[in-house]
């Protein structure tokens, strides 16, 4: 294993694997709404943008293809370099190394943050907070996307799997913060039954996978988010 960012919080499904969870990248959100929902309250074209937790940076071209620089942190080296290499070709993009707690930025050097999946959950991630508002400019905005647990199917094999998460602690803490929500119905569409069963598989503890897959005929999953935001 490459090196990891001093204070990171092991992910446990893309760190261990990554070729799985760039099928599960691929099957969520077809119809691309979290991305919308971000620009209709923030757009980023001709904006900086930070991907924080950025991945195998899967997120980073889309991104780029409309913003005028974005940067990519992630606390796993080897996966650091899977997304530079991804981003090889496209000049405004640069990864680093490095966790939401310490971001190696410069002061008000960023116009729009986004942390997707990288488990920016609640209570504990208060120097992420400070980070983001210490990087962001003044009519800037970040954006947290993460799995609603309190909704679907999906939310109750993730806090069967999870069971010292707690929704209530989680939406009292970011009301304190003072971030704004809103609901995201997004969905995972598969070309393969074998790789919707890979994906449940990384994501939840082996017997609530193994419920999940017998709950989950078919090729597609409901998969239910939460969008939260603030602007600076």
């Amino acid at each position: 294993m490459g090196q990891i960012a001093k204070g990171a919080i092991p992910s446990p499904n893309i760190w261990h694997t990554p070729r799985v969870y760039e099928v599960e990248n691929r099957a969520v959100d077809p119809e691309g709404r979290a991305d919308a929902a971000m620009a209709a309250i923030r757009p980023w074209r001709d904006a900086t943008l930070l991907d924080i937790g950025c991945g195998t940076g899967y997120h980073l071209p889309v991104f780029a293809a409309t913003a005028a620089r974005v940067i990519g942190v992630e606390p796993h080296g080897d996966l650091a370099a899977l997304a530079a290499r991804r981003c090889a070709s496209l000049p405004n993009v640069t990864v680093h190394t490095g966790t939401a707690q310490s971001l190696p930025l410069p002061d008000a050097s960023v116009d729009v943050a986004v942390a997707r999946w990288a488990y920016f959950f609640g209570p504990g991630c208060e120097p992420g907070l400070r980070e983001l508002s210490r990087v962001l400019r003044r009519g800037g905005a970040a954006f947290v996307i993460d799995l609603d647990a309190s909704r679907g199917a999906f939310g109750r094999w993730f806090s069967r799997t999870v069971p010292g998460y707690s929704t209530a602690a989680v939406e009292n803490f970011w009301v304190r913060q003072g971030w704004q929500r809103q609901k995201l119905d997004l969905r995972m569409a598969f070309e393969r039954r074998a790789d919707l069963e890979a994906v449940l598989r990384i994501e939840f503890s082996p017997p609530v996978a193994e419920e999940a897959i017998a709950e989950a005929p078919g090729l597609e999953i409901a998969y239910p988010n939460v969008l939260r935001w603030r602007l600076y």
